[in-house]
């Protein structure tokens, strides 16, 4: 199982989700944890994170990351979003977090913000085939989705959120008539604008997400039965609700919205205009009820992570481990010939195998010999000519997470050597090795390049190769078809591995049947 970790650095709130992504590629929630950092505060108005916001989010941050690291997440991918990207040292904010916790933070436009909420919202709740409004708003922006179940239809991102109307609006508390009158013609034209080329679109629900919507929901539920809310997501609240909470949050200073049962405290200035630009939406579009989603652009990182990175998790799953996965996630990438491969690194081992006691290498030179042969044709993605010094550059580049340098400078070299010239101290890769590795390098490139002779064709026409060990080595090929191309490439192919180890080799080749070939 793999545990994943994503950090929603946003303008009100800092959120982590783990996550532990099972063998079907569906996930479970493992923990969740949320702080008010309020990132936001005074950004909007200023265009700047304030110092004691950069502290908060730094110690928020840092706590996260040691949990996520003590619960065992294998990555954590934090994303930011409107009061990093439009502050003015938000660069200086995501250099300080990437230089004291390691963590590389990506902070993402409102249309991708609003992509992946789609995305978290999408495949946790039905929405059919019905047309569906998903809103959610936030401290910094108010992101709008017209979408099915199938695909988005358009994303507006507007520059709505709740700590920027409070900044930008609400100087008095409470708010005095003009002030709110003020906010309510900025959110309405800017909703009726963002609308306005959507008008012919109807759409049968609305879905709202946010922490801000949540805690309304709380609020109305109260309200309604007496009771606390056990379960937010999929609640329904209604229009009329709406209103009424939006009055008593309108009129009632910070004291008496203190009092409201269900209002999170630390939401106590913010509250009332988030409500306002979700009741203004509702009216704009018709719309007299709404439908809660506790999924949001935490559950989205999931997912695309998931989409982005399917085949690598499924070599995970596959192949547990980390070394031969690298290999051959490397090989694929480059469109490896995969029959051809996998039988010449069969043929190399066998033969490793059965004259392990003329060359005297073990385990580790045994492995080394497997992945050079499973790589050694990937050179040819480039193009065929000299595809074996391509297959060295693609090696020696390549990130292969598990190998030392040494290692790959020895996989490198040993699959750059399956054909055409011999090793030699003219050659700047072999020659950068030192005296032991050249002496491994030599040895093993002796046999891959003998084993794939034996697949010429790259129709596995030599199913296997048998060793008789004596004052010359005979290889005898068991062969289903006519073998001559194999022999004779392989008779030009064995010189290296008599120069090494002093002997002379004799090829010989015996059918076999199809059964016993099988």
């Amino acid at each position: 199982m793999k545990r994943l970790a994503v950090i929603d650095i946003g303008t009100n709130s800092i959120h982590m989700v783990l996550a532990e992504i099972g063998k079907n590629f569906s996930y479970k929630i493992v923990d969740r944890i949320k702080e008010m950092a309020r990132l936001g505060d005074g950004t909007f108005t200023s265009h700047r994170l304030s110092q004691e916001a950069i502290d908060r989010g730094l110690a928020v941050l840092k706590r996260f990351s040691l949990l996520a690291k003590n619960k065992g997440c294998d990555i954590i991918l934090p994303v930011a979003t409107s009061a990093v990207r439009e502050s003015k040292n938000g660069g200086d904010f995501i250099k300080l977090v990437r230089k004291e916790l390691g963590l590389r933070v990506r902070v993402i436009t409102g249309e991708e913000e609003a992509r992946l909420i789609y995305l978290g919202v999408r495949h946790s709740m039905d929405l059919s085939d019905s047309r569906a409004m998903i809103v959610d708003i936030g401290g910094g922006s108010v992101e709008l989705m017209a979408c099915t179940s199938k695909r988005l239809q358009f994303i507006r991102s507007l520059k709505l959120g709740a700590i920027r109307l409070k900044d930008q609006y609400l100087k008095a508390d409470p708010p005095d008539k003009k002030m709110v009158q003020r906010m309510e013609q900025a959110v309405t034209q800017s909703l009726k604008k963002a609308l306005m080329k959507k008008k012919s679109l109807s759409f049968e629900s609305l879905v709202v997400t946010s922490g801000m919507a949540g805690n309304l929901t709380e609020i109305i539920y109260l309200a309604r039965t007496g009771r606390a809310l056990s379960q937010i997501d999929m609640a329904m609240i209604t229009l009329e609700e709406i209103k009424e909470v939006e009055q008593l949050l309108r009129i009632k200073d910070m004291e008496g919205r203190l009092k409201i049962p269900g209002l999170d405290p630390r939401r106590v200035d913010t509250l009332y205009p988030g409500v306002m630009v979700l009741r203004v939406l509702m009216e704009c579009l018709g719309m007299k009820q709404a439908r809660i989603s506790d999924k949001a652009i935490r559950e989205g990182v999931i997912y695309d992570f998931i989409q982005q990175h399917h085949e690598g998790l499924k070599a995970e799953q596959d192949i547990p481990n980390v070394r031969r996965r690298q290999v051959l996630l490397l090989a694929r990438r480059y469109q490896y010939p995969k029959v051809h491969s996998h039988h010449t690194a069969k043929l190399a081992l066998s033969l490793f195998d059965q004259t392990q006691s003329i060359h005297g290498m073990g385990d580790a030179e045994r492995e080394w010999l497997e992945y050079a042969a499973l790589l050694h044709d990937i050179g040819h993605h480039i193009h065929e000519n000299a595809h074996h010094k391509h297959t060295y550059y693609l090696i020696t580049h390549a990130d292969l997470p598990g190998f030392s340098l040494d290692e790959i400078g020895i996989l490198a070299n040993v699959a750059r050597y399956h054909r055409r010239g011999l090793p030699k101290m003219a050659h700047q890769g072999f020659k950068l090795l030192n005296a032991e590795h050249r002496k491994t390098v030599l040895g093993l490139s002796a046999i891959l390049r003998i084993a794939d002779g034996l697949d010429r064709s790259h129709f596995s026409v030599v199913k296997a190769v048998k060793v008789v060990l004596g004052k010359s080595i005979q290889m005898q090929a068991k062969f289903c078809y006519d073998p001559e191309l194999e022999l004779w490439t392989t008779e030009r192919r064995k010189k290296l591995f008599e120069k090494i180890y002093h002997c002379s080799v004799e090829l010989s080749a015996s059918a076999v049947t199809t059964k016993n070939a099988a």
